[in-house]
């Protein structure tokens, strides 16, 4: 079967098939430089329309169609879709969406509560997805992820696009590759939590279901400093910095320890404001891998990542890479050709850095998976273990304490009041299984 007479739809359903023949298909990631005919390209449905919503939807649409939007927010996804062409169908609950057989692909950028159960739902319905980072609210929920996916023929793309910037993946390769010599510690440095409150409790807005934005969280009255932008400083649907930021750079980190933590201690202090943020004021944890390596998190300092060796030390942020064995790039070059390659790679697309240029390639990634049926660079195995040291270093501190964790059996070790931390009771009706 040729490319010519392939429909959209005979590819999704014979696409189980296309892992062997994904050589007679030419790359996606051209795409941008010569689109898809009408026929051969994909329907997007994209869920959470707000900034990142909205970003993640625009590079996708350079590869598929947007046909479907929801949001909770009326003012919202009626934005959307006037921004989208005004033609994509608008829904207010993202199940209708996904009964849609039009939806190929599903794009999630919904506050982190909603991501789990959301995925899980999408491949069900047989989509293939891109879902915004953190990937998970709980460690458990990572599990269910892996059954999930892992039992499907779905391909899931994490949105941790830092893994797709240029100098990010070269402090990686420069670690892997000995530049550093033997790897001793990392030290990721986000900025602090906001602080707010105490809110006052408003009316509902007609235009915003805030029943349906609260999901699988406890049913609460509405502040609407609970919702969009500022979700992230409650615990109840996300984790502060630890997993707004750690996703991203405690990823990276852990990309080049190749390890996983045994040890944690975890140090907060915590606000006590009625009606305000609950995330910590200040923040720190260390960590100690299974390889010796050491992990260092904190809210003071430069943003980025450090990684220090016992011959060098780089610094690696949205800014640049910095440091002596850097510098020696000029003199002794590291060229792309050298990188440790995945099948999944895009080292084939143009070098990109910045959070847009990184995404254009994160999401080509993503597109060309869909493509050849192969694993993304950001898989659900990999995101799940990034963002469950995220949630080990939150647990830690909320407990007060040090402690011991078992990455193979993903427990606790000896203690089953941590072990309680692993998951959260579900709303009735928003039960994830």
């Amino acid at each position: 079967m040729t490319q010519n007479n392939l429909s959209r739809r005979n590819f999704i359903s014979t696409s189980a098939g296309v892992v062997g023949a994904a050589a007679a298909w030419p790359m996606l990631s051209m795409a941008d430089e010569k689109p898809r005919a009408k026929v051969e390209r994909l329907g997007i449905g994209a869920i959470g329309m707000r900034y990142q919503g909205s970003v993640i939807t625009e590079q996708a649409r350079k590869y598929a169609d947007v046909v479907a939007i929801t949001d909770v927010d009326r003012h919202v996804r009626e934005q959307a879709r006037a921004s989208f062409g005004s033609t994509p169908r608008i829904f207010e609950d993202y199940q209708d969406m996904l009964a849609r057989p039009d939806v190929d692909v599903v794009l999630i950028a919904t506050p982190d509560h909603w991501h789990t159960k959301m995925l899980v739902d999408a491949v069900r319905a047989g989509k293939d997805v891109y879902c915004e980072k953190p990937l998970t609210l709980t460690i458990d929920e990572g599990k269910i992820l892996r059954n999930v996916v892992g039992n499907s023929d779905r391909v899931v793309q994490v949105g941790t696009w830092q893994r797709s910037d240029h100098n990010f993946r070269l402090a990686v390769e420069m670690v892997h590759q000995g530049r550093l010599g033997k790897l001793q510690r990392v030290t990721c440095t986000t900025s602090k939590n906001p602080t707010g409150g105490p809110f006052d409790t408003m009316p509902v807005p007609e235009h915003f279901n805030w029943d349906l934005w609260q999901g699988p969280t406890p049913d609460v009255p509405y502040i609407p400093q609970r919702a969009h932008y500022t979700f992230r400083w409650w615990y109840e649907y996300s984790g502060g910095k630890m997993t707004d930021w750690g996703a991203h750079h405690i990823d990276i980190a852990q990309w080049a320890i190749q390890s996983l933590p045994v040890e944690i201690d975890g140090r907060a202090t915590f606000p006590d404001i009625e009606n305000g943020f609950n995330v910590a004021k200040d923040f720190a944890a260390d960590y100690k891998y299974a390889n010796g390596v050491e992990l260092k998190v904190s809210d003071e300092g430069r943003d980025g990542i450090l990684f220090e060796g016992d011959k060098g030390r780089i610094f690696v942020n949205r800014g640049g890479i910095h440091g002596a064995p850097a510098e020696e790039l000029k003199d002794n070059p590291f060229p792309r050709e050298s990188f440790k390659a995945y099948d999944n790679d895009n080292l084939s697309r143009p070098i990109r850095t910045g959070k847009i240029d990184a995404i254009v390639n994160h999401m080509g990634n993503f597109f060309d998976c869909v493509e050849s049926r192969k694993q993304t660079i950001s898989d659900i195995e990999s995101q799940h273990r990034s963002v469950s040291t995220c949630h080990l270093g939150n647990i830690s501190q909320r407990l007060g304490r040090p402690l011991k964790w078992d990455p193979e059996q993903e427990v606790f070790v000896g203690d089953e009041e941590a072990n309680k931390w692993l998951k959260r009771e579900y709303r009735a009706g928003f039960e994830i299984g």
